[in-house]
């Protein structure tokens, strides 16, 4: 499975699950670029092969129902869905 990266500043390690189709991912990876946080995403829908089950066991460690977006942060902390505030004051950011 293959990550894409977006370089930007290190807020800790950023991992984050979408679908390429998917507003409110769209909406998440908008506020981590406004951000300029360096993450790595990976739009599970357009993952094919034998890659689609290690995508899906990944993704279920963190979020069971696999509901998007999902977004791990440091391996430690989990926002599901679009939460603006939530992932600035994860990422140690205050009202920017």
């Amino acid at each position: 499975m293959e990550w894409k990266h977006v370089d930007g500043e290190n807020r800790g390690k950023v991992n984050f699950f979408a679908l390429s189709t998917c507003i409110w991912c769209r909406k998440t990876k908008a506020l981590l670029n406004r951000l300029g946080v360096d993450y790595y995403y990976i739009d599970v829908d357009l993952v094919t092969g034998d890659d689609v089950d290690k995508v899906r066991n990944e993704m279920g460690r963190w979020n069971p129902m696999l509901s998007f977006p999902t977004i791990i942060i440091d391996d430690d902390k989990v926002i599901i869905g679009y939460r603006e505030q939530e992932l600035k004051e994860a990422l140690g950011y205050g009202d920017k």
